[in-house]
């Protein structure tokens, strides 16, 4: 069975199941949780206890002149009119003596996950949400150091931040009717704070829902599956921008900005995989973060904004 025939077979059944999809769904786990193996970790509970911890890392990022090169590259496309907004990645080399099953413990997430001892990730974006036949998103655009005076009020205000996060929105809206009806915002940038190692970031999401048919579990398949890649880590227009970052970024993102979650018997939840620190065979650490372009970007900002990304939470 293909991925979406084996989301909508244990959702016909109600069976709970974990699942994972890597960012271009060319790799993929659905997994009854009665036989979850134990090198799968997960935690979604929002209420958590935040503790407070030593990162301990050491990081080398990738050069401001390379990185200006892929930036000014994707501005180009942008004035072509080839895309309006991207989400322009990249990859951190890190060293710490924390194993990765040590940092999963230890970091504040509203979505963790440790896949298999080869990834963790401890993300704060849900992608999808479904509870009595509604489903939620959250699209999350927009980051700024907390500790800078009137932090929230300058985000807000500030047109490319508004232009970006509008952009997602209407992005994701459509995508929302594409399974279901009576879409709607019910709630526009608002602002959370969110725990970045040794700082604190405010990001700015927005709330979108939709009425799903009953029986939606029969058809988990296709919901998925139409949802994906989530537009907040890629762009819009969705295909295109990904055929953009595909040949600008030149490297594989693999489970990065992919999606992970749990069906319960009854409701759905998913997370955006970001915040994602991997392991290769030989050990060695990289982290991959990024952030959204648009033609109002500027270059030093967002290169700033991807190291800010790179931490523990």
């Amino acid at each position: 069975m293909n991925l979406e025939e084996q989301l909508n077979f244990y959702g016909e059944k109600k069976e709970p199941f974990f699942f994972i999809i890597n960012y271009d769904k060319s790799q993929y786990e659905v997994i009854p949780l009665s036989n979850l193996p134990e090198n799968i970790k997960y935690d979604i509970t929002e209420n958590k206890h935040y503790v407070q911890h030593n990162q301990n890392l050491i990081k080398k990022h990738l050069s401001f002149d390379d990185y200006k090169k892929k930036f000014f590259q994707l501005k180009n496309e942008i004035i072509n009119g080839n895309t309006y907004l991207a989400n322009l990645t990249s990859q951190t080399k890190i060293k710490t003596p924390l194993s990765l099953n040590e940092i999963y413990e230890i970091a504040n997430a509203k979505f963790k996950l440790n896949y298999k001892d080869k990834f963790i990730c401890f993300s704060p974006e849900r992608f999808c949400k479904i509870k009595k036949n509604k489903i939620y998103t959250y699209p999350m655009k927009g980051t700024i150091n907390a500790k800078i005076s009137n932090a929230e009020q300058i985000i807000l205000e500030d047109k490319k931040e508004l232009a970006e996060h509008t952009m997602i929105v209407d992005l994701l809206r459509n995508d929302l009717s594409i399974v279901s009806k009576k879409v709607k915002v019910e709630k526009f940038r608002y602002c959370e704070n969110i725990k970045a190692g040794d700082k604190e970031l405010i990001q700015v999401s927005s709330k979108i829902s939709g009425e799903l048919e009953k029986n939606w579990e029969k058809r988990i398949g296709q919901i998925i599956g139409s949802l994906l890649p989530a537009g907040s880590i890629t762009g819009t227009p969705k295909r295109k921008t990904v055929q953009i970052l595909d040949e600008i970024e030149k490297y594989d993102r693999g489970y990065f900005t992919g999606v992970f979650g749990i069906y319960d018997g009854e409701a759905l939840d998913s997370s955006v995989i970001i915040r994602y620190l991997e392991k290769d065979n030989d050990g060695n650490l990289t982290y991959k973060s990024g952030g959204g372009i648009t033609s109002d970007s500027d270059v030093y900002k967002e290169y700033q904004e991807m190291c800010d990304k790179v931490y523990i939470p």
